[in-house]
């Protein structure tokens, strides 16, 4: 989902992302007015309709689906979405962007206002443990694993750690290393250009860092604007950027089976790796409609989700796509599997559950 109106330099790739879901900026554009630092936030209110409202993100709580989104709002499912029901105490009403567990019981959510939240009882209440409002610089994302490292990431390369389940934090400066110029006779040309590009982005304080998704082995991956994608093999201790294959915003990763892996973003664009992001092929999509999250389905089977309703599956492991257009065509943020071929799906109008079907066989790779 958009990303903060209040962010004075907004990417094509961002602003892209809000024109194509107008009602949502619109909605948005209600929270650009920067909380005072010496002022605390204000506690989620009841909503008797929470989980129809925009909700931007969800995660697995053991048995439990826990959604996040507008306000403060955090929804929970016993049922695998049948049925919602309200966290019972949340202290904010900022925009919540991201959610993950670490077990069944302990979770971290963050979102606008720099504001990270724990939970240790599956998701029904919430302890605040930063707030950053003054910094004017969103979380966006977050990945945690079973040990309580928690990786955050947002707005102007922010990038926070946590050692303890989310209970502390840490800022850490994030310094990928450039990707070496590709071999050919301009290599001095090109090498001037990286050298340009990073003294660019260090001015004006880093690229947004949209996803960050974790791949096993301490392999990680980050989504971000201006076409950045990075990639670490060390749990975090640091980055590599990777080759892109084409310069608007990336909003999402897949790791896939070995070394494979997608990319998605603005405009329907979606690319395939087989090397870990050393290079890329297209994927067709059948869409223009922003992409903005994907899941695993099933060993070779793979669903992705946009604007517009856009709902893409993939029966051969990400090779091709068949789109399955939802006839509300509401913007949808994230999702989560089933199982069953079913989905769990939130976005502009709250979690909704969505069948894939079973598409043709699709067509073999080129």
């Amino acid at each position: 989902m958009p990303r903060p109106a209040r962010v004075r330099r907004s990417a094509a790739g961002a602003r892209s992302r809000r024109q194509a879901l107008g009602a949502l900026a619109a909605l948005l554009a209600q929270l650009i007015c920067p909380a005072h630092a010496d002022e605390p936030p204000l506690a989620a209110e009841p909503a008797r309709l929470a989980a129809q409202g925009l909700l931007v993100a969800i995660a697995v709580a053991g048995e439990r689906l826990v959604a996040v989104g507008d306000r403060g709002i955090i929804v929970l499912s016993d049922d695998s979405g049948a049925s919602w029901t309200q966290a019972a105490a949340v202290p904010t009403q900022a925009l919540l962007t991201g959610v993950c567990f670490i077990d069944a019981r302990h979770g971290v959510a963050v979102g606008h206002d720099e504001v990270i939240l724990t939970s240790a009882d599956a998701g029904r209440t919430w302890t605040r443990t930063h707030y950053a409002p003054q910094a004017q610089r969103p979380l966006l994302d977050l990945w945690c694993d079973g040990s309580g490292r928690v990786i955050a990431v947002g707005a102007y390369s922010a990038y926070l750690t946590s050692s303890d389940a989310g209970a502390h934090w840490n800022e850490v400066a994030f310094k990928p290393t450039p990707r070496p110029p590709a071999a050919r006779s301009s290599d001095a040309a090109a090498a001037a250009s990286a050298g340009v590009a990073a003294e660019e982005e260090s001015a004006r304080g880093g690229y947004h860092l949209n996803r960050i998704v974790g791949a096993g082995a301490g392999r990680l991956y980050i989504a971000g604007e201006a076409g950045h994608l990075y990639r670490s093999d060390d749990g975090g201790a640091s980055w590599l950027t990777l080759a892109s294959p084409y310069e608007g915003s990336f909003f999402d990763v897949l790791p896939l089976a070995g070394e494979a892996l997608l990319a998605l973003g603005l405009r329907g664009h979606l690319y395939r790796s087989a090397d870990a992001g050393g290079s890329w092929r297209q994927i067709d999509t059948g869409t223009v409609a922003l992409l903005d999250g994907a899941t695993q389905l099933a060993a070779r089977a793979v669903a992705i989700v946009g604007f517009s309703g856009v709902v893409l599956v993939s029966r051969d492991d990400g090779h091709t796509f068949m789109l399955l257009q939802q006839a509300d065509r509401a913007g949808l943020a994230a999702a989560v599997a089933l199982g069953d071929g079913r989905l769990v799906a939130v976005g502009e109008d709250g979690a909704r559950v969505i069948s894939t079907g079973a598409p043709p066989a699709a067509r073999s790779a080129p």
